[in-house]
Formats: C-alpha cells, sequence, structure tokens
C-alpha cells in the first residue's frame, strides 16, 4: 500500500510557476514508478509527466515539455512537479500517482497506477 498526499497548488498568473510535492508514505517508494495526472473541468484525465525508480528516466506530455520537470527525492518519499511558464490551458486538479513496474518503466496510461492521491487545484489566470 501507498498513501500519496499532494501539496503546493494555488492561484498563479499567467507565465508563473509553482512546484507540487508528493509525499508518499510506505517503505515501498523506491519501487514505484511515480506520475503526475491532471484532469480539467469536462475532460478526461491526462497524464502529464512520469519518472522511474531510481529517476534516472523521465516522460512528459508534448504540451509541457520543456515547461513541466519531473523529479523525485527516494530518501525523502517525496516526488515533485515543477511547472514554469505556466498557461491557462495547464489550470486542472493534479494527481500524484504510484505503482510497482518495471526498473526503468514510465507508463503514460493512468489506469496503470493503482495509487493515487486526493490532487491539489491548479489555476492560472490570465
Amino acid at each position: 500500500q501507498v498513501q500519496l498526499v499532494e501539496s503546493g497548488g494555488g492561484l498563479v498568473q499567467v507565465g508563473g510557476s509553482l512546484r507540487l510535492s508528493c509525499a508518499a508514505s510506505g517503505r515501498t517508494f523506491s519501487t514505484n514508478t511515480m506520475g503526475w495526472v491532471r484532469q480539467a473541468p469536462g475532460k478526461e484525465r491526462e497524464f502529464v509527466a512520469g519518472i522511474n525508480r531510481s529517476g534516472a528516466r523521465t516522460y512528459y506530455e508534448d504540451s509541457v515539455k520543456g515547461r513541466f520537470t519531473i523529479s523525485r527525492d527516494n530518501a525523502k518519499n517525496t516526488v515533485y512537479l515543477q511547472m514554469s511558464s505556466l498557461k491557462p490551458e495547464d489550470t486542472a486538479v493534479y494527481y500524484c500517482a504510484a505503482n510497482s513496474m518495471g526498473y526503468y518503466s514510465i507508463s503514460h496510461t493512468p489506469t496503470d497506477y493503482d495509487y493515487w492521491g486526493q490532487g491539489t487545484q491548479v489555476t492560472v489566470s490570465s
């Protein structure tokens, strides 16, 4: 079992930055691939970024490449999403997700993740 708690969301102006954090409980954090998934009102969940167990591999959805950076600190059981150059279309609830996968694996399919946080709202105002 992995419990996830996100923080760091809020209201930011276009072009601004935010850093989301996701703190995980349990001793198995370092064996889990971690991902960030967002959902805007009326839209389906969208996988934004993922990182493998060690942090050596990352994946980004095309619309956030060059603007978002995912990282993890296995000693702190925490994964981060640094977001910059934010746009109104980034407005969504952002969820942290986890699941055990192959060492270098990162799935960008939300349904491949078994553990989810409660979400944190990110609102980008113009």
